[in-house]
């Protein structure tokens, strides 16, 4: 059976110390290297590039990138200056890197835009391109200290999600009807390469999607004005994201959402987002399913989360499962975000959520819940899902928001094993919102200063 398999995970396990997962975290570190690249630099104004942000350098980026892939790889060096384009399509060995104040603009023209094979928040499709895209590559980077601009706006990539706050108006078009006619595609299982979409369906491209490759690298860049999401790595293994700054607050403009990927570690990185800071994902409903690659193994280490709808967030889009999920040393702080570690997910995913871990997280402020765990996220349907084994260490409040922990599972799939060890949560509002969680263990959690019990007669 392939190491992909949900099935291939389904044994339940339980730490009995913080000290089991992370042995795990570190051995997985060792495992979790940025490719090396050839000492070779390709200029992308030796290939025709003008740095003036007007003119359109997609072809030159092309031209620059072949030339390295071809030679063996290296370095496709972005000087200073501001260089617009189109798509950049990443190939194999090549590391796009920035100078210091170098900036790629993206064309705010979709036809700069190929249709390729890609994902749509989590669904299989044949739409635009991302920013930055590469498929089946291996050894491939995104480094510098510069800037990637994805020049949306109110204007431009933003309206067509359909809100008014985003510059919509009734006489435009909106994704809402591609997006119902990809549920309904994704529900009759129509072949992924049969859901084409593009010009007139305004489901927005993501900024950088890697789809498929092995050994991914992207570190330091700053992205900004993303369409949608931001960093979308899909189906990859072996994936370095550290020292990237996001900040991006268009609709659904969510700061990292590594996609049915196994072996992430995402570290050092600051995220400032319009939807969840980090998202780990494994496909929507029968997508998900059907593919079968969970999430697996990802670190998230010493990042800094502000505004967002969540800071470490599990799903929704997880009907693959998830296991082996760490979160260590982070910082949240904002009014705007809503919850430091949540798991969403719903009886129209299914799938198996195991093995969670947080330790040492310090949060300024939050809006609605430190720990929720919710299975009514979407609509339900027959593929009721499992959520287990969720650790939670060292986490520590100074204003917090209105719950302490929610839980909002089904009676026949309770919560299990969710244990909060040495907590300290001040300024909250009501402790629990509590349903049907199975061993719940409370260890020296204080709330508002005072030493609390884990809720009893939910187990």
């Amino acid at each position: 059976m392939s190491a992909w398999s949900i099935n291939s995970y389904a044994q339940e396990k339980a730490w009995t110390s913080a000290k089991q997962p992370e042995q795990e975290m570190e051995m997985l570190k060792r495992q979790i290297k940025a490719p090396v690249f050839p000492e070779r630099d390709f200029l992308i104004t030796d290939f025709g590039a003008v740095g003036d942000g007007l003119t359109k350098n997609t072809e030159a980026f092309k031209k620059a990138i072949e030339a390295c892939h071809k030679s063996g790889g290296g370095r496709v060096v972005v000087p200073y200056g501001k260089f617009l384009t189109g798509g950049i399509y990443l190939k194999s060995n090549v590391n796009l890197h920035l100078a210091d104040s170098a900036t790629i603009v993206f064309s705010r023209d979709s036809s700069d835009y190929p249709i390729v094979f890609t994902r749509w928040e989590g669904m299989e499709c044949m739409n635009y391109a991302s920013f930055i895209y590469a498929y089946g590559e291996e050894n491939i980077a995104v480094t510098g200290n510069g800037i990637l601009d994805g020049n949306a706006n109110n204007d431009y990539w933003w309206w067509w999600c359909g809100a008014k706050k985003y510059g919509w108006r009734e006489e435009l078009g909106k994704q809402t009807p591609a997006r119902n006619a990809l549920h309904e595609m994704m529900h009759e299982e129509v072949d992924p390469k049969k859901r084409i979409f593009g010009d007139g369906h305004y489901l927005r491209p993501n900024f950088i999607q890697p789809y498929q490759c092995k050994n991914v690298w992207i570190a330091d860049v700053k992205l900004i004005n993303s369409p949608m999401w931001n960093l979308n790595p899909v189906l990859c293994e072996n994936v370095l994201i550290e020292k990237v700054k996001v900040i991006s607050h268009g609709p659904n403009n969510d700061g990292c959402d590594p996609e049915a990927c196994k072996n992430v570690w995402i570290r050092d990185c600051y995220f400032d987002t319009g939807d969840d800071c980090i998202a780990i994902k494994s496909g929507r409903d029968e997508d998900g399913r059907n593919i079968g690659r969970p999430a697996e193994n990802h670190i998230i280490e010493n990042c800094v989360m502000k505004d967002g709808h969540g800071g470490v967030v599990i799903g929704s889009e997880i009907a693959g499962g998830a296991k082996n999920i760490y979160a260590i040393n982070c910082e949240m702080d904002s009014p705007n975000l809503d919850r430091v570690l949540r798991i969403k997910t719903s009886s129209s995913r299914g799938g198996i959520i195991e093995n969670v871990f947080m330790k040492n997280v310090q949060v300024g402020t939050f809006k609605e819940a430190a720990v929720k765990c919710n299975m009514f996220y979407e609509k339900p349907g027959n593929h009721i899902p499992t959520i287990r084994n969720i650790w939670v260490e060292n986490l520590n409040v100074e204003k917090g928001g209105q719950y302490a922990l929610m839980v909002a599972a089904y009676q026949q799939s309770p919560v299990t094993n969710l244990r909060m060890i040495n907590c300290n949560l001040k300024g909250i509002k009501e402790p629990f919102k509590v349903d049907h969680v199975k061993n719940l263990v409370f260890e020296d959690v204080k709330i508002n200063g005072r030493v609390m019990e884990a809720p009893k007669g939910i187990n």
